[in-house]
């Protein structure tokens, strides 16, 4: 692995080459250019969010591992290898959030929210990183420990809690504690998954845990702590003598063994961490098998293409056409699409796959000019005419009726205008388009290639419409509108006026639109998405089917309607 730009020391590179042994599964190796080539568009892309990633996964830093590695702890992601199966496939979701945020010094929001399994059971695990001001919560801790609840209630999986937090992080208590989606969120969650249901929550205590936190452990099912360095209550002891006057250790307070010896809220003690995870893996190991899955699956086959091929296969100008079915070919099982009215209305690609032997409806923006029959002029591939909207919601209905899960392939610029679409009748195409994909109840993920724009990023489950996971390209783009189209929505009528007095716009008028194509193309990044929570991961070419199996096989935990955060049993 070749390390550049971001660590200038040695030991910052060992820590982190020993994070990357234990846990993170790197992508690739660097790919190898001839003197003065030129790095395609993804590629570089690529590069550049992985230099991100690996820099985010050192949390707070070198000294800061060594901390906790002194106090006789494992960092986060220390405790989550050892959690998970070796060598199986795992995703973070939410890496990027927060990252430009608060100087840079909150990297991941101070918690690691990731999917994967336990003894082959597709589990959620949160994890509080106390290299990052002790674990404290900012306002997007909250965001992503809300969004892996999300993601157990929805498919009914397991979620495992790893507490090791100093609380709230005062200075930014206006963003966490109030709210309908502050803090209280996380409990309500909790007090429903538990209640109504029956989503497995295990929490370990393997840190601080305190204040309103500690109700997080107190509303799942099982608590462990660990000898020596669990706290867990609603005050520590330095609160306690200030409110009280009682002077006592916080050992005595609210230890390990003070909870399970006498106060009774706990219900294991371990002599140390990785006796407290091997219990945890024990404990997923007894639950009730999942349910077995409706959806067809079949022995996996590879993809026609090998991963890398996408690296050549999408263009360097986002704007230039490609081909898509090039691009299925590089994560469907050996790249067969069986195309659903592959005549007509191809602007729109639809049809069923397998991904990993899982039967899949695929619904792909088509990228390029489509000739008609009819004569009349070409169609622009990603864009939504009325024709592929009917044909889409057609298809959506089925793979509903079948219990089929939808997979999204977004490079869509949004819904056709003018005289001919609008009297085509593109809006109650529209409509049914969206009301058909709103309302499936199965699976839904989305794979943004390039243009998430306007209506059609509605259209194509965008995040609005509760899909079960949303993956990102770096190549991915977020927006309602390019930088060059909004400079000319907000230009255009006083260049046009310029233009009639036979003038140019001056420079200063230059200038502002260039600061306006800028500030599009930054937030129109993936990056930016990312780091909002507006998608859940950036994958790339090398972990892209990956991330989608895992998706996938987590989603197939149940047979229960995937609409909005849960769906309630009759109660």
């Amino acid at each position: 692995m070749i390390l550049t730009g971001f660590w200038r020391d040695k030991k910052s590179c060992d820590i982190l080459l020993n994070l990357n042994k234990s846990f993170i599964k790197i992508s690739r190796k660097p790919k190898v250019l001839m003197k003065n080539q030129k790095k395609p568009r993804l590629l570089e892309l690529s590069d550049e969010y992985l230099r991100l990633e690996r820099k985010l996964r050192l949390g707070g830093g070198a000294e800061k591992i060594e901390k906790i590695h002194r106090q006789g702890k494992l960092t986060a992601r220390e405790r989550i290898a050892l959690l998970f199966d070796e060598d199986a496939y795992n995703q973070e979701i939410g890496l990027l959030v927060a990252y430009d945020e608060y100087g840079g010094q909150a990297p991941a929001a101070a918690v690691i929210t990731s999917i994967g399994k336990i003894h082959g059971r597709e589990a959620v695990v949160v994890a509080n990183d106390a290299t990052i001001k002790a674990g404290a919560w900012y306002p997007e801790t909250i965001k992503k420990i809300l969004r892996a609840q999300e993601i157990a209630m929805r498919n009914r999986v397991p979620i495992v809690y790893l507490v090791d937090s100093a609380g709230v992080n005062l200075p930014y208590q206006g963003g966490v504690f109030p709210g309908q989606y502050g803090a209280a969120r996380i409990f309500y969650y909790n007090s429903i998954m538990r209640r109504y249901l029956k989503v497995p929550q295990i929490a370990a205590v393997m840190g601080m845990c305190v204040a309103g936190g500690a109700y997080l452990p107190a509303l799942s099912d099982v608590i462990l702590m660990v000898e020596g360095t669990s706290f867990m209550g609603l005050g520590g002891a330095n609160l306690v003598k200030g409110a009280t006057g009682q002077t006592i250790d916080n050992e005595s307070l609210g230890g390990a063994m003070t909870h399970n010896a006498i106060s009774g809220v706990a219900h294991f003690r371990t002599k140390d961490e990785k006796e407290c995870l091997e219990k945890i893996r024990q404990l997923v190991s007894e639950l009730p098998r999942k349910e077995e899955t409706k959806v067809s699956i079949i022995e996996a086959k590879k993809p026609k293409n090998k991963p890398e091929k996408l690296y050549e296969i999408l263009p360097e100008d986002h704007r230039a056409p490609y081909n898509m079915r090039e691009v299925l070919n590089c994560f469907l099982d050996d790249g067969e699409l069986d195309e659903f009215q592959a005549d007509y209305a191809k602007e729109m690609i639809c049809g069923t796959a397998r991904i990993g032997g899982i039967l899949v409806g695929i619904i792909a923006n088509h990228r390029g000019m489509v000739r008609r029959i009819s004569g009349k002029p070409p169609k622009f591939g990603g864009i939504v005419y009325t024709e592929s909207a009917e044909k889409t919601a057609y298809f959506i209905e089925n793979c509903n009726r079948h219990s089929t899960p939808l997979l999204f392939v977004q490079d869509v610029s949004g819904f056709m205008v003018g005289a001919e679409a609008e009297h085509s009748g593109i809006i109650r195409a529209g409509a049914h388009f969206v009301e058909a994909m709103a309302t499936a109840i199965v699976p839904k993920l989305v794979l943004t290639v390039n243009h998430a724009s306007g209506a059609g990023y509605y259209a194509m489950a965008g995040q609005g419409f509760d899909p079960d996971f949303i993956f990102s390209l770096p190549t991915g783009r977020m927006g309602v509108m390019e930088g060059d189209s909004a400079a000319q929505a907000i230009f255009g009528t006083q260049i046009e006026k310029l233009k009639k007095e036979g003038k140019e716009p001056d420079a200063q008028t230059e200038a502002e639109m260039e600061r306006v194509r800028e500030t599009y193309d930054r937030e129109l990044d993936a990056k930016h998405a990312a780091a909002r929570g507006l998608v859940d991961a950036i994958v790339t070419p090398e972990n892209l089917r990956d991330g989608l199996i895992l998706a996938l096989e987590t989603c197939l935990n149940t047979d229960k309607p995937h609409i909005g955060a849960f769906v309630l049993p009759q109660v």
